[in-house]
């Protein structure tokens, strides 16, 4: 059964406070305290600084995948459309000798190539009615083939300046007690503010309202008069132009372009989502959950190593986190029923 929660109820419109983002901030802290007790070296302040470093481009990703899944579908082409459009946005630039310290001519190049290919998805998935599991499957398939065979496949070290300069580009640095210096890369505030634009878009916006109508029940979205599949074609649009982005900036911050980069991406991205309280049914999600859900994954993905755990267990710990947040929707969303179905039965009485 399919529902749509009342718009003063819905977790997803809600900024933060959510039970499901305080129990993640208790397990950052948890786990944070944990691995310092283990390794003291962890308790350095350049630990948050690598963590939220490593946690960028994720969250860029994130924060598009959000939208796919309260709108009920799954992407799981976003990094090969995220690197498609860092690639080809290098190859362009240096091909025509735009090899500038500018950074916006890279951003919207690599914006136009995503939401290119992201029209491509929504053309499938909005025009053809395609299921988007298939659709993002097939399409990631095609779209790392053309890459390879088509604009190139070998590695380029020499980027354009702009994006070879915004690299080290710091907010802030500080050295640590060992001589080392602790960065805090300048990117923090733009995804900052794209962070609390998408919240309010997805809160106060008719096109956000709309994602979550479709998410909870598209069908009842449909009959109250909404255009689905115009709000379809644009979330993956848009999720296109967010993964481009994404893309162009993972070329700058690694100082190289390598179009075998990002493949394989999408388990951990779609796990911190998940474990960040969106709905993999639709119809819930919040901004701060997702981010919360980036930097947990990423703690326990760059700290392994640390609690004396292989390398080679990254991936299992990053599917176990997947399933744990999947089982905690599902638990979530009996409850919910429940609670819905009493509801309706004390309105019949």
């Amino acid at each position: 059964m399919s529902y749509i929660t009342p718009l003063s109820q819905r977790k997803g419109l809600q900024l933060f406070g959510s039970p499901n983002e305080l129990f993640l901030i208790a397990a950052i802290v948890v786990l944070s305290l944990v691995i310092g007790l283990n390794n003291s070296v962890f308790f350095s302040i350049a630990t948050p600084f690598d963590l939220l470093r490593s946690s960028l481009i994720e969250i860029l990703f994130a924060l598009g995948l959000l939208i796919v899944l309260v709108s009920g579908g799954i992407d799981i082409s976003f990094p090969i459309i995220g690197i498609f459009a860092g690639y080809t946005t290098v190859v362009i630039m240096l091909r025509f000798e735009l090899d500038t310290y500018s950074l916006i001519i890279p951003l919207i190049l690599a914006a136009i190539v995503g939401a290119i290919l992201g029209s491509i998805n929504a053309l499938l998935i909005a025009g053809f009615g395609l299921p988007t599991l298939i659709a993002t499957l097939g399409t990631a398939g095609m779209f790392r083939g053309f890459l390879l065979s088509y604009v190139g496949s070998v590695y380029i070290a020499n980027i354009p300046l702009g994006l070879d300069e915004f690299s080290t580009a710091d907010l802030f640095s500080v050295e640590t007690s060992s001589g080392t210096l602790a960065r805090l890369h300048v990117l923090v505030i733009p995804i900052l503010i794209l962070a609390i634009a998408l919240a309010w878009m997805m809160r106060r916006t008719m096109f956000g309202r709309t994602i979550f109508a479709i998410g909870g029940n598209e069908e009842s979205a449909r009959r109250m008069g909404m255009n689905v599949r115009w709000t379809k074609a644009r979330i993956y649009m848009l999720v296109g132009a967010i993964s481009g982005v994404a893309g162009i900036l993972y070329v700058s911050l690694q100082r190289k372009a390598d179009p075998y980069d990002l493949a394989g991406t999408e388990l951990e991205i779609i796990a911190a989502v998940v474990l960040g309280g969106a709905s993999i049914m639709g119809g819930y999600g919040t901004v701060t959950g997702t981010i919360l859900g980036v930097l947990l994954i990423n703690l326990i993905k760059d700290n392994l190593i640390l609690l004396g755990v292989p390398g080679s267990w990254q991936r299992a710990a990053v599917g176990l986190m997947l399933l744990i947040g999947v089982i905690a929707q599902a638990v979530a969303d009996k409850r919910r029923m429940k609670q819905t179905v009493t509801v309706a039965e004390e309105d019949s009485q």
